[in-house]
């Protein structure tokens, strides 16, 4: 598996524990979902992704 398939599926798991959690546990778990959003989108514009950055220190490899 590489990096960028990693980040999307670490993303895509997060918003969908975001909106388990905000269904069953609390309303706010909702700013989960707008964090892992504001993510992405800083990431596209500015090439830093924090995750891509964790993941490469655990070994998986660039694309």
């Amino acid at each position: 598996m590489t990096i960028n398939q990693a980040v999307t599926a670490f993303a895509g798991f997060m918003v969908l524990l975001s909106v388990v959690l905000t269904y069953y546990v609390s309303p706010y778990f909702v700013w989960l979902t707008v964090f892992v959003g504001a993510n992405l989108f800083q990431s596209a514009f500015t090439g830093i992704c924090p995750a891509a950055t964790i993941m490469s220190k655990l070994g998986f490899k660039a694309a």
